[in-house]
């Protein structure tokens, strides 16, 4: 009797451990042609601002120190907060959950999250500091995917499409080599899968262009790891995937050709009017068909201005995505990719564009 007791406890344990892992989600996104939709309905339904449609647009920012954390005993001094002398992963991403609910109320329905993050000293030339949610043979760490997992719940609470980043150049090398590379495509997107989540797009590597170590995460074969990602399904699911390329930068055949998306920066690309032009430029790409084309890194602002390179890429009917960052000689001390993040929309420059955002999309 007692044997048999155990066994129905154990089976129901089980049972719900089994029910909690493919536990009902929220959020759903789905791309029909050059528009994306949330739970079956197009994003800004509806919506016009000054005659250009944003219907089907997904507005952004690059958000991804969301889950950063500093392995580096000689670097991690460098991200201390100033009231308490010390780094704190969880305390950052705990203020990244706590702030999602108000990008939302703006309009802004993704970001960019990364599992090596970005630079946490704007643009580096060095990264000496190691942020990386996978191990050298590519298998992933579960303090970061912890951090992850409660990011991406919430944003399937509020509505939200992260882009999930997999890797960014100078942490790339802490993998060992190729075959490491390989395994945590596969391990992150499979660990996608086992959360069920059906809000997420994936980003292979951020500027597949810019100083990558292993040959598969260069422009002439990062197609292999799209196609890789794709290939992935679960239930009749797969995730969309893409990758990005450097500012300024039109992407190649075998992305265009491989992905369900377009990713375009627009650092480096100081005159609005070129915004257009590349939006264009990239449509007229080799094996193009419609699929939407999101710039989801920018670092120009002129938010109080008529033209600038927001306004110029929805009329374009491109999305767009506001990257603030912080250079050292800048005294900037609050933007989304300086550690430790303030993520708060509490400066002249976020609020520029979190009340630009919210007058476009009518939020």
């Amino acid at each position: 009797m007692k044997t048999t007791t155990l066994c129905c406890l154990f089976l129901i344990l089980c049972i719900c451990v089994e029910g909690f892992s493919q536990q009902t989600r929220k959020t759903t996104v789905e791309i029909r042609g050059e528009k994306f939709y949330i739970n079956g309905k197009p994003t800004y339904e509806k919506r016009k601002w000054k005659k250009h449609p944003i219907e089907g647009l997904l507005m952004n920012s690059r958000m991804v120190q969301g889950i950063f954390d500093d392995m580096n005993p000689k670097t991690v001094s460098r991200w201390k907060y100033n009231d308490t002398g010390k780094w704190d992963a969880d305390r950052n991403t705990d203020e990244f959950v706590r702030h999602m609910e108000e990008w939302k109320s703006h309009g802004m329905l993704s970001f960019t999250i990364n599992l090596q993050g970005g630079s946490p000293e704007g643009y580096s030339k060095e990264q000496p500091w190691h942020n990386s949610a996978f191990t050298e043979n590519g298998e992933l760490i579960p303090a970061y995917m912890y951090r992850l997992e409660r990011i991406l719940d919430k944003a399937d609470e509020l509505g939200m499409v992260p882009m999930v980043g997999f890797f960014y150049f100078g942490q790339d090398e802490r993998l060992l080599d190729e075959t490491a590379v390989i395994r945590a495509v596969t391990n992150a997107t499979n660990w996608l899968h086992s959360k069920n989540y059906r809000n997420v797009l994936i980003e292979i590597n951020n500027e597949s262009n810019v100083r990558y170590d292993h040959d598969i995460l260069k422009p002439e074969r990062v197609h292999e790891l799209i196609e890789l990602a794709k290939g992935i399904e679960k239930d009749g699911h797969r995730f969309y995937v893409s990758t990005s390329y450097g500012g300024g930068f039109i992407p190649l055949p075998n992305v265009v050709q491989s992905a369900d998306y377009l990713l375009l920066h627009g650092n480096g690309v100081k005159d609005p009017d070129r915004i257009p032009i590349m939006v264009k430029d990239t449509r007229a790409v080799q094996g193009y068909t419609p699929m939407p084309i999101i710039f989801n890194e920018d670092d120009h602002f002129d938010f109080d201005k008529d033209w600038n390179n927001f306004i110029a890429a929805v009329s374009a009917y491109a999305s767009w995505g506001y990257f603030d960052f912080r250079m050292k000689d800048e005294g900037f001390e609050e933007g989304y990719q300086s550690v430790p993040v303030d993520w708060g929309i509490n400066s002249d420059r976020k609020r520029g564009f979190f009340n630009l955002m919210k007058t476009i999309t009518g939020y």
